[in-house]
């Protein structure tokens, strides 16, 4: 049975290096040889050789021999003078005991583990445990730990020293195979890596393109949807405009008659009873000659004659208020007539208005119409009816003052009375046509009053577009005729641009039509105002009746 003994930790400190041994051998040979157990390589000691030899003898430790050229120092004491003074060849070695060498930095720290030591407890050896705690705790707060890593180093070098070559082959071989594998697996994985991201980039770009595609048909289905909405709002352009505002379109009708600026009579033609030939004169052919006639008719305000009158007729339509916009030569027809204004030259006579009135489609009797503005340069006449006739039933034309509403090419449309009455008579059956004109006769007074009652007032509504224009002209190709004067001419924008004053008799299909602007100049001069001028002046009379003190 073997009898448990004690053992000894070896702590050497070499300036800032630090190494701890442990033993169990009865010797313990420190120095530079080879054969020395505890083999120290330091520059900071000259002397090599053997420094000191602890041998166990029972249950101690002992210095039995050691280098006297040495300066070693117990406990600070010389260890050559402890020898002598104790006059003994062997030193003792306590627990805690410390030898250094003087003047070196390199000391060593002893320390006696007793046999079964994991059963003592450790605060046993008061002087064991508070150096070991202060290793721990140097070593744990050390960066470099420098123990440690000596250590393991010298443990590394010992395995491999102690490792058989055929171990070594077998672990190079399994290292390079592992590296091998791991080369292997790394490069499938970035090649796989990088050919997912190449997919990834490549149906990225597909989904660019397909989107940028759905874009653009989204884009040409937005076109078509638009040209499709300009297209059936075109073709609609029309017969909306027709319900929406031809009953805001009237019919203008009047009579003018001649007076002398002498006296204000009427100018009558001669009486026809002086071209009669006289039953008690001869006749021709006794020698006597025939009685001489003036060959110019002289208009006279004397006589039974036929008062010189002229019916006439046009177009109009309705801006609101009772303001009705037509041409000026619709209401002073005598300034465009060549042979009215010879007569009224040669018997010194003007013209004079006897009745002007408007038919409007929903209405069954004529209204009323007062010339009130006349254009001097352009052939726009305002007119004004009664505010309080003007109802419901006679809707205000919208007006489109912009310039960007008239372009060549732009569609419109005309509404209004071509060849006045005719054109009604001929819209209805021939039998009926023919009915009412023999009961009228040559009365055009009494068939418009009876069209009106019977609801036949209707204006004709041409579409086309515009070919030419410049600042005071619109060309367009809306089809018109004598009587559709003064009829509004429709933009695209559903809103009057223009008022007809003029048709080529050659070609019907080239008419022309003024500007509104002018129209609406004239207007305002007369004391119109637009619908959003009446709103914002309604809105001020509302906000200064709240403003007013309760």
């Amino acid at each position: 049975m073997n009898v448990a003994t004690k053992s000894l930790i070896i702590h050497i400190n070499i300036g800032n290096q630090k190494r701890t041994e442990f033993f169990d051998e009865d010797r313990i040979r420190l120095g530079t040889e080879t054969d020395c157990e505890l083999q120290v390589r330091t520059s900071r000691v000259k002397k090599l050789g053997l420094w000191f030899e602890i041998r166990r003898k029972g249950e101690d430790y002992y210095i039995t021999k050691f280098d006297e050229s040495l300066d070693l120092l117990l406990n600070g004491k010389s260890l050559k003078s402890l020898v002598t003074a104790n006059e003994a060849e062997w030193v003792a070695i306590k627990d805690g005991d410390r030898i250094s060498i003087d003047g070196t930095g390199v000391n060593f720290s002893f320390f006696i583990v007793e046999p079964d030591s994991a059963l003592v407890k450790v605060n046993r050896f008061a002087n064991v445990a508070p150096f070991i705690e202060e290793a721990a705790l140097e070593a744990a707060t050390s960066s470099k730990r420098e123990d440690a890593k000596i250590f393991l180093r010298e443990l590394a070098k010992e395995l491999f020293r102690e490792t058989s070559l055929k171990t070594k082959l077998i672990i190079s071989v399994l290292f390079i195979f592992a590296i091998s594998s791991l080369l292997y697996f790394g490069f499938s994985f970035i090649s796989e890596i990088r050919k997912t991201r190449e997919q990834v980039a490549k149906q990225e770009e597909i989904i660019q393109r397909l989107e940028k595609q759905i874009q653009e048909t989204n884009e040409q289905l937005s076109n078509l949807d638009k040209t499709s909405q300009q297209i059936i709002k075109t073709v609609s352009l029309a017969p909306n405009l027709r319900v929406q505002y031809g009953d805001g379109v009237c019919l203008i009708v009047g009579t003018y008659d001649l007076v002398s600026k002498q006296n204000g009579k009427v100018l009558r033609y001669p009486d026809p009873s002086i071209y009669q030939p006289d039953p008690f004169e001869p006749l021709e052919g006794e020698g006597i000659k025939p009685k001489q006639y003036p060959n110019q008719v002289t208009l006279t305000t004397e006589g039974n004659g036929m008062p010189v009158e002229y019916d006439f007729i046009g177009t109009g339509f309705h801006v609101g208020n009772g303001y009705i916009v037509t041409n000026r030569h619709v209401v002073h027809p005598w300034e465009e007539d060549d042979l009215v204004i010879q007569m009224m030259k040669q018997a010194d006579a003007k013209a004079r208005v006897k009745k002007l009135v408007a038919y409007f489609p929903k209405l069954p009797n004529p209204i009323a119409l007062k010339v009130v503005a006349l254009g001097k340069r352009e052939d726009i006449a305002i007119g004004v009816i009664d505010p309080l006739l003007a109802t419901s039933e006679i809707p205000a034309l919208p007006i489109d003052n912009s310039s960007d509403a008239v372009a060549i090419g732009k569609m419109v449309v005309s509404i209004g009375y071509p060849n006045g009455p005719d054109r009604l008579l001929a819209m209805l059956d021939d039998e009926e046509a023919r009915s009412i004109s023999a009961r009228f006769g040559n009365s055009r007074q009494a068939l418009l009053n009876y069209l009106a009652q019977a609801g036949k007032i209707q204006p004709l509504t041409t579409p086309g577009a515009i070919t030419d224009l410049d600042s005071k002209r619109i060309v367009h190709d809306a089809k018109t005729a004598e009587g559709g004067s003064g009829a509004p001419l429709f933009g695209q924008s559903g809103k009057v641009i223009g008022v007809n004053f003029g048709v080529f008799t050659e070609n019907t299909a080239t008419n022309m039509a003024i500007p509104i602007k002018f129209a609406v100049e004239l207007l305002k001069e007369a004391g119109w105002k637009s619908p959003e001028e009446i709103q914002n002046d309604q809105a001020k009379q509302t906000q200064a009746a709240q403003t007013l003190p309760k």
